[in-house]
């Protein structure tokens, strides 16, 4: 599967609420940095895109250029009140995503999906 393939994939994974293809393309030792408030992990950034699929009423690919190294992805994530935006950077490396780095707009995101990064949220849909 060449790189376009894959984040095509990925993103049709995570949009789609795929947890566990979502998982198969991580490599075991990704390097995965987001701007949100807490701290993350592949399991974390899973879940938190799993919430974001759930809670959304769509996500739409805006943007989105690829090379052999890797692609960024722009998001529009509309809830019910308005659309957040984010940006993905990530690189794929033997046909596996090696680093994953998110750059989300906070202000939307608190305002549009509030309590994504609490625990009390996460709860409600696991």
């Amino acid at each position: 599967m060449g790189t376009e393939d894959l984040i095509d994939f990925y993103t049709g994974s995570w949009i789609g609420g795929d947890r566990a293809a979502v998982r198969q393309l991580l490599s075991p030792e990704a390097d995965i940095e987001w701007n949100l408030d807490s701290a993350v992990d592949d399991e974390e950034l899973v879940r938190t895109l799993n919430r974001i699929a759930l809670f959304a009423d769509s996500v739409t690919v805006v943007s989105k250029a690829c090379n052999d190294r890797g692609a960024t992805v722009v998001y529009d994530c509309a809830a019910p009140f308005g659309i957040a935006r984010v940006a993905e950077f990530v690189t794929v490396e033997h046909g596996r995503i090696t680093e994953v780095r998110q750059v989300y707009d906070t202000v939307a995101i608190g305002r549009f999906f509030p309590g994504l990064v609490e625990d009390e949220y996460y709860d409600e849909y696991e």
